[in-house]
């Protein structure tokens, strides 16, 4: 194990769990945004337009409802991941049906109300690229998506949040179905020790799981450890010997500068997944689609 995963901070309380902890660590991708309009079609992105040949059908759902793009990767650009593409673009679209901004929480991983693509060789010719836009109703005036805009400064029908990618490492998160199983079930004594009267904090008023939380579960994330305001729907699928890794995490993210925040209901995330052996295969017609809020 190298220096830079083995000397990862943990909150005093946890310190005689670090053997576990270490055993648990990963590598992930954190993704920070900022708001932009300076994007190019195959540029990583959440929201904003979406790279597509000319030649290829805009997403939609099985009854005609255009998809918006919630999210798009260029895997050229991003450090690289053990078992993720090197290369192409993938895209995550989204739709506004009802609350649930296109999860079906009773079949996951039926893609009507998502959609997830994947463009191994992105062509960098502009002129093959699908680039008007206007059959699309402008995404920011619609009411069910996870994206907030300030009314005193709206944003432009192009800004989107560009991407950058940077290469860490984080042991396993506590809403993990395996937490228990990997660190020991008398972790949560410790929480008792150092619980909150005033229960002001947002992990059931353990302040030792608000400062683990903040250090390693918040984000934006490729890979690595999810985190669940609820549950992890992966327990329900745990004797599958293929077995779900994360692909993608989108946060909740306020940032009181910008004009546009990313806000999954009640401050939540959304979550996708994917079986190891189809990430081998760039095979993403199964990717299991949850979002959850507090």
């Amino acid at each position: 194990m190298s220096a830079e995963m083995k000397n990862f901070e943990l909150p005093l309380g946890l310190e005689r769990f670090r053997s576990q902890f270490e055993a648990t660590i990963k590598p992930y991708i954190e993704i920070q945004t900022h708001v932009t309009r300076e994007v190019n079609p195959w540029q990583s992105k959440f929201a904003g337009f979406p790279y597509l040949p000319k030649n290829f059908d805009y997403p939609k759902t099985p009854e005609g409802e255009y998809l918006y793009l919630l999210a798009q990767i260029n895997f050229e650009k991003v450090p690289h991941l053990e078992g993720f593409p090197e290369k192409g673009i993938l895209q995550f679209y989204i739709s506004e049906r009802g609350d649930g901004f296109g999860c079906d929480f009773e079949n996951p991983t039926i893609q009507t109300g998502f959609r997830v693509l994947y463009f191994p060789e992105p062509d960098l010719n502009e002129d093959h690229l699908l680039t008007d836009f206007s059959f699309l109703p402008t995404f920011w005036a619609r009411n069910h998506n996870p994206f907030r805009i300030s009314r005193s400064s709206p944003p432009d029908k192009k800004d989107c949040f560009a991407l950058t990618f940077k290469l860490k490492y984080s042991p396993i998160t506590t809403a993990d179905f395996k937490f228990d199983k990997l660190i020991g079930e008398e972790i949560w004594e410790a929480c008792e020790e150092n619980f909150c009267e005033e229960n002001d904090c947002e992990n059931n008023g353990c302040l030792l799981w608000e400062e683990y939380h903040n250090r390693f579960e918040k984000g934006h994330r490729l890979g690595g450890y999810p985190f669940f305001s609820q549950n992890d729907p992966r327990e329900l699928l745990a004797e599958e010997a293929d077995q779900y890794i994360l692909l993608l995490q989108i946060d909740s993210e306020g940032k009181t500068t910008d004009s546009i925040q990313i806000i999954w209901g009640d401050v939540g995330r959304c979550n996708f997944f994917i079986q190891e052996s189809a990430l081998r295969n760039l095979d993403f017609s199964s990717v299991l689609y949850n979002w959850d809020c507090g």
